[in-house]
């Protein structure tokens, strides 16, 4: 038993190259960047830019994607003069890694590219939109995230939330019930010789009271990976502000998925102003 929990996690935990190359078409200017991580990566990614006053927005994807699943994204944002920082997360994409650790080295990527976009539009106001592992990493770095505001889709409030959730999608309803809890507690003693990352490492809800900017949480109705009542009570122990507004956006029918690609027509409707209206408010 101990041997197929270590499986999992080495799998799991297994870096997630991909060849990607160029842009894409529909992106006018967009450029190849490295971005200097401290988490040892160079990380790879793509500048698009944007108008002046149209704000900079960082895009960070789930675990085993790479910026390519944020294009669709990025054509949004761009059609509104943003410029758009997408990036591959260490042991992702095109960026060197040894190991994903669901947020802990992420975070460092995070900030390092929070900083890039301020220094190629530093007059511009930032935001970034982290996606499942990426909005675990936006919470996850050594000090909050130095953006004016912040979107956090599908994120798990602690470790031991989803490594037990996704036990129990894996096994059914049946056996999840009798076996999560003995592997998840084996799973979780296996964080720190596989990843050097210790569970108490790992706990968005711990972090997001942190943030001190406007702050939308959004999650799918239909997740298993972080069921909605998990994402709520993330988006609870947030700070509740006049001067930096919250937003929960509760997707229909979504589960652990793009949720852009899930329902586009809200995502322009819900997280799109959102954005704008704090990116593009002149100070």
């Amino acid at each position: 038993l101990p041997l197929s929990v270590l499986a999992v996690g080495l799998v799991l935990s297994a870096p997630s190259p991909a060849v990607i190359g160029a842009p894409p078409p529909g992106l006018p200017g967009a450029m190849h960047v490295e971005v200097p991580s401290a988490s040892g990566a160079r990380l790879q990614g793509w500048w698009v830019p944007g108008r002046t006053g149209g704000g900079a927005i960082v895009l960070m994807h789930g675990v085993h994607g790479n910026r390519v699943g944020m294009v669709r994204r990025a054509r949004m944002l761009q059609d509104q003069g943003c410029a758009v920082l997408m990036f591959d997360f260490q042991a992702h994409g095109e960026s060197a890694g040894r190991r994903i650790t669901f947020g802990k080295l992420e975070g460092l990527d995070a900030a390092a590219a929070v900083r890039f976009a301020r220094g190629r539009a530093p007059s511009e106001h930032v935001a970034a939109v982290g996606i499942s592992l990426g909005g675990a990493a936006a919470l996850l770095g050594p000090t909050p995230l130095d953006v004016d505001v912040l979107v956090l889709e599908s994120v798990y409030p602690t470790i031991d939330d989803a490594l037990a959730n996704r036990l129990h999608t894996a096994l059914g309803p049946m056996l999840g019930s009798l076996a999560v809890p003995v592997l998840a507690p084996l799973s979780k003693l296996l964080l720190p010789p596989i990843l050097g990352v210790e569970p108490g490492e790992l706990r968005p809800i711990d972090r997001i009271g942190l943030t001190g900017m406007p702050l939308l949480v959004a999650s799918g109705t239909a997740d298993d990976r972080t069921p909605l009542v998990e994402a709520r009570a993330l988006f609870n122990r947030a700070p509740k502000r006049d001067s930096a507004p919250s937003l929960f956006w509760a997707v229909a029918g979504a589960g652990h998925v793009d949720l852009e690609r899930h329902d586009p027509v809200g995502c322009r409707q819900v997280v799109l102003p959102f954005l704008l209206r704090h990116v593009q408010a002149r100070s």
